[in-house]
């Protein structure tokens, strides 16, 4: 308890409050995109289109999003985000076409991966190095109180109002919600002490990655592929082909959100005492398992029983996070994290690219292909992953 007590200050609580603002708002409309999509008359490559573009803009939005945090401090840098996010949601509103809906959530569904560098920042520099997984979980576990609660809104704005007008009026609450968090940010979070940095340019990543980091990447990339390539169709296979409701998709989001909210307090606390990479093994496993599980669900109970197994895959994520920011150099925390998921977002852009075509084969060829790729991203990692731990000791040997 008194090592959870120890990462709350002033700077972790600004940045929790943000988080829950914005993601209610983002989840009570994101997570319902693909149904809102066809039911303006998009197709089902427009929706797997938007999920393959979601990744290639998380990768790209990376780096900018890291530099900016280097650069302005992370306050400034997120102040910027929320209105980039703000702007996405005020197209989506005014424009009630699929056409718009696309253009304009190009602005907002990304707004984790551009933020996510100035935030893992601000951990790394507001909390000592040996709490920095207690830390990360932190942010993991109140952002997905958002997640959990967000889409039963959602779905329960659905089941009222009907699929457009319910998804209309989450995405009008969602910019409430970015507005008082912008407001919050502006007013309570305290500016950051800039130091100098050097310039750096994206073609000197290698400067900042090293083996045991580049080997972490090329695992994760793999796992990304079994997570991206059914992700946006994981809601159509459940509400079109297996009777579940929206509201019911609603709740199993909701079960797979409390499961990770159960394991990450637990999982930090031993990651920091002891060694990090089983904890990372353990969470690419998950991820490996999802596609199967999901695939083979039948029924609500046997969805809610894949949806746990799809919340126990965040056991080791914030694991895996704070291990970049120990592996980058100390200089250089939010460039080398942004880098990082911009090389990783763009290769698994391409596999989300593929989703919509592995769905027009068949469902069952997109979450096989899917479980393929997450079965050789866990062995590669099992087999040359390294953690800080591991390294010192090497070293000191």
């Amino acid at each position: 308890m008194s090592q959870i007590k120890s990462v709350f200050n002033k700077s972790m609580i600004s940045m929790i409050v943000m988080v829950v603002l914005i993601g209610l708002g983002e989840k009570m409309a994101e997570r319902f995109l693909p149904i809102y999509l066809l039911a303006l008359g998009g197709s089902i490559y427009a929706v797997g289109n938007l999920n393959a573009i979601d990744n290639l803009l998380s990768a790209l939005y990376s780096f900018p999003g890291g530099y900016l945090s280097d650069k302005l401090g992370y306050k400034k840098a997120l102040i910027v985000f929320n209105i980039i996010s703000l702007m996405g949601y005020a197209i989506v509103i005014l424009i009630p076409t699929w056409q718009a809906v696309f253009a304009g959530s190009i602005l907002f569904i990304s707004w984790t991966a551009i933020s996510l560098p100035a935030i893992m920042s601000m951990v790394s520099k507001a909390i000592s190095k040996d709490k920095r997984a207690m830390g990360v979980s932190i942010h993991s576990l109140v952002r997905r109180i958002p997640m959990a609660l967000g889409p039963i809104l959602g779905g329960l704005l659905i089941s009222v109002f009907g699929e457009q007008k319910g998804i209309k009026a989450a995405f009008i609450a969602a910019f409430i919600l970015g507005i008082a968090a912008l407001f919050f940010v502006y007013f309570f979070m305290e500016d950051e002490k800039k130091e100098e940095s050097k310039p750096v340019s994206i073609l000197d990543f290698k400067h900042y990655f090293s083996r045991p980091l580049l080997n972490l990447l090329a695992s994760d990339i793999l796992i990304r592929f079994a997570e991206q390539i059914p992700y946006a169709f994981v809601v159509i296979w459940a509400v079109k082909y297996n009777g579940i409701t929206p509201w019911q998709f609603g709740v199993l989001t909701s079960i797979e959100m409390v499961t990770a909210l159960l394991i990450y307090i637990p999982v930090a606390y031993f990651a920091d005492k002891y060694t990090k990479k089983p904890f990372v093994v353990a969470t690419f496993g998950f991820f490996t398992l999802f596609p199967l599980a999901v695939y083979y669900a039948k029924g609500f109970w046997g969805f809610a029983l894949a949806f746990v197994i799809r919340g126990l895959k965040e056991f080791g994520e914030p694991t895996r996070k704070s291990l970049i920011m120990d592996l980058a150099p100390e200089d250089a925390k939010a460039r080398t994290f942004g880098t990082y998921y911009l090389i990783r977002d763009i290769v698994v852009s391409a596999a989300a690219f593929s989703s919509a075509y592995l769905w027009d084969i068949s469902p069952k060829t997109n979450f096989m292909t899917a479980f393929a790729f997450g079965l050789a991203g866990m062995i590669l990692f099992g087999i040359f992953g390294k953690d800080l731990k591991g390294i010192e000791k090497r070293e000191t040997a």
